[in-house]
């Protein structure tokens, strides 16, 4: 019963949204943790504990625990008071009370106690265990406009951020409070503070154009602690990777750590974008497959030809070494060469791209359990 009460309907889950103004009138002090547009907030939280009840339920509480302790680790960086776990408890106890009314036996009323207690108390306890930063602030060094919607921000943070090639942070600029968005480190950590993240304009994304739009050096950035699984397993056989535009960010960092080896399983990458142009990283990734024979990239492109705006920005055009530039969608230039069932598959960039090829690929015989991508929801 309570895990149906936060099944997400179709549109905005109205119990969370009198959960959220019952928070807020119980504790005026939390609404200045979120921005002021909250139906991508109220969606996704509704969508966990759906999940969370789900589990639960099921008898399955070790990912959940686990999930939950990340969770309040996480939520150190928006400076989470512990009595406000408090008041979400409240809140949520008296909005599920009012919601379910005659159904609110006792049975229920312990089962919400039980679970309320679970999610709250282990969020806090976890927050309060953690003895790391609860975030780290950079100043942004460099930012570079390698294309019309497309920017590379590099920084230098107060300390160093340890984190794994492929995994992702969640970033806070300035120009745009109480908004976080994920981004991939396009290096691996570097002891000395140093940063890269490769950034584009999402269409009615007030983040990413801020990024890419009005970042300059000088401005303070905040980031979390790392997350994702993103990895390349050097025991595990050859690896073909498929990026899309900044998705490429990940499997570069990837490949960049790799290169620290003498000996590594053969890398395949495909590069895309729509247009040649948008290929900004082509002569870095040149330069280090000249040096590294396991590694080779395929340029490809969704147009044969690039727009007239591409003169006012830096020419991609790599060396000879790479694979000739092929023309198509990603999914279809990949999948052309088979199904590569025999690799370590992984694949980043928009949802759209990913979906698409990962499809292509399964249905070619790739093996599911093969391919690695990052949640597509973020």
């Amino acid at each position: 019963m309570l895990r149906d009460a936060f099944a997400p309907p179709e549109g905005l889950n109205e119990l969370v949204r009198r959960f959220y103004t019952n928070w807020f009138a119980l504790d005026v002090s939390v609404r200045d943790l979120f921005p002021p547009e909250m139906d991508s907030q109220r969606a996704a939280f509704a969508h966990a504990l759906h999940w969370v009840y789900g589990e639960l339920v099921d008898q399955r509480a070790e990912e959940p625990v686990a999930f939950l302790a990340q969770l309040g680790r996480d939520h150190r960086k928006y400076g989470v008071l512990p009595t406000q776990y408090d008041t979400l408890r409240r809140a949520l106890y008296q909005t599920l009370r009012s919601e379910l009314r005659d159904a609110w036996t006792g049975s229920v009323e312990r089962a919400a106690d039980q679970s309320l207690n679970l999610i709250t108390g282990v969020m806090s306890g976890a927050a309060d265990a953690e003895e790391g930063p609860a975030w780290w602030d950079g100043t942004v060094i460099e930012h570079t406009r390698v294309s019309r919607d497309l920017a590379v921000v590099r920084l230098r943070l107060d300390q160093p951020l340890h984190y794994h090639p492929g995994q992702y942070v969640n970033v806070h600029v300035p120009q745009c409070p109480r908004r976080w968005r994920y981004l991939s480190p396009a290096i691996p950590a570097d002891p000395g503070g140093g940063i890269e993240f490769h950034v584009r304009v999402v269409p009615g994304g007030l983040v990413s154009n801020a990024i890419v739009n009005e970042t300059r050096p000088g401005d303070r950035w905040r980031l979390s602690s790392a997350h994702g699984d993103f990895h390349v397993d050097r025991d595990d056989g050859d690896v073909l990777m498929v990026a899309g535009s900044t998705g490429l960010a990940p499997l570069r960092a990837l490949i960049m750590a790799l290169s620290r080896f003498a000996e590594n399983p053969r890398v395949h990458l495909f590069f895309g974008a729509r247009y040649s142009c948008e290929l900004y990283d082509l002569p870095m990734l040149w330069q280090i497959a000249a040096h590294n024979p396991w590694l080779s990239v395929s340029p490809v492109s969704e147009y044969p030809r690039d727009p007239s705006w591409a003169a006012d920005y830096p020419d991609v055009s790599p060396p000879r070494g790479l694979h000739v530039r092929q023309t198509g969608r990603l999914a279809d230039v990949v999948t052309k060469y088979g199904g590569w069932g025999d690799r370590q598959i992984l694949i980043c960039g928009g949802p759209n791209m990913v979906r698409a090829t990962k499809a292509a690929l399964i249905a070619k015989g790739a093996p599911p359990e093969r391919i690695q991508h990052d949640p597509l929801s973020q």
